[in-house]
């Protein structure tokens, strides 16, 4: 990285390192990151933080600097997920560059998120950052039950048979409840919904928050499994099936293009296999298949400290 300014020369030290509970709440964070930097004897801290950040008024923040300290924390979900290195590169360089500067004025600076716009972009980080894309791949038992079901199911007469009689808008609901079905079982079997530290309506707004993204998270990864699912079954429709001996046990003219509902229905069905699958998974499997490595060393600290206390 260059220095903030070309006649200074930098050296630069990079630690990774847990936050953490409690690191949420703004003030706790700087305050751990200036008790490191008096540890090493750093003339300027940033901290990058996976975690929300937000102040005491419960809003949610981008940044925080203390250029009295020569301190600041940015929070990387709250860049929005997309081009995180590119858009963390300008930020930290911006935040190097005020703290060196010796005419800034001192005190405290907060970058404040919109309250709307500004919730749900902290949301679509927080989702990204647990890649939902690799729920599937996380779940070997989830997958291989998924899958034994859609082979099975895509041979079976009688699946063609509730595959004909239904209509679009009954797939659709048949869709929309597998895809349900499989998160909230994911949900209470992995033991995934967060829950407030006190009554406080921060700690209130913290969980929302969390639980929101663990759903959408599981929401996104399951969608993933299903369109993988229909794909893979329809496939093998079309590798393993003839028309003509559907439509025999039909009584009905049969053409390829059936073979585009069935698929559809035994994505349903596999789904919902593959979530009864998950349950052969350890709580431990799941939570690491459905949060980031940081996120779920946070829940496992929080749930630490609640059995200490």
């Amino acid at each position: 990285m260059s220095p903030p300014h070309g006649d200074v020369s930098w050296e630069i030290t990079v630690v990774s390192e847990p936050f953490t509970t409690g690191s949420e709440d703004v003030g706790t964070a700087v305050g751990r990151l200036q008790d490191r930097a008096r540890e090493r004897e750093w003339d300027l801290v940033v901290g990058l933080t996976e975690l929300p950040l937000h102040d005491d008024g419960g809003r949610h923040l981008l940044v925080q600097t203390d250029r009295a300290q020569r301190t600041a924390v940015l929070s990387l979900p709250a860049l929005g997920g997309i081009r995180t290195h590119a858009r963390s590169r300008r930020a930290l360089r911006s935040l190097l560059s005020a703290m060196s500067e010796p005419r800034t004025e001192d005190g405290e600076q907060r970058v404040v998120l919109p309250q709307f716009g500004g919730r749900w972009r902290l949301l679509l980080g927080m989702v990204l950052a647990n890649r939902p894309w690799l729920l599937v791949p996380g779940l070997k038992s989830a997958l291989v039950a998924a899958l034994a079901t859609g082979a099975v199911a895509t041979v079976n007469s009688t699946v063609w048979l509730l595959a004909d009689s239904l209509s679009w808008w009954r797939l659709v609901v048949a869709t929309i409840g597998s895809i349900a079905l499989v998160v909230g079982w994911l949900v209470i079997d992995g033991e995934l919904w967060d829950r407030p530290d006190d009554d406080s309506p921060q700690a209130r707004e913290r969980s929302r928050l969390y639980n929101a993204s663990t759903l959408l998270t599981l929401m996104a990864g399951v969608l993933i499994c299903y369109v993988a699912l229909y794909a893979l079954n329809l496939a093998w429709a079309f590798f393993i099936l003839d028309p003509d001996l559907m439509g025999g046990y039909l009584n009905a003219a049969v053409s390829y293009r059936e073979l585009f509902v069935l698929a559809w229905f035994v994505a349903s069905a596999a789904t919902v296999g593959g979530g009864l699958g998950s349950g052969l998974e350890t709580d431990e499997a799941i939570r690491a298949a459905a949060y980031s490595k940081r996120e779920e060393d946070r829940r496992e600290r929080l749930a630490h400290d609640r059995d200490s206390s």
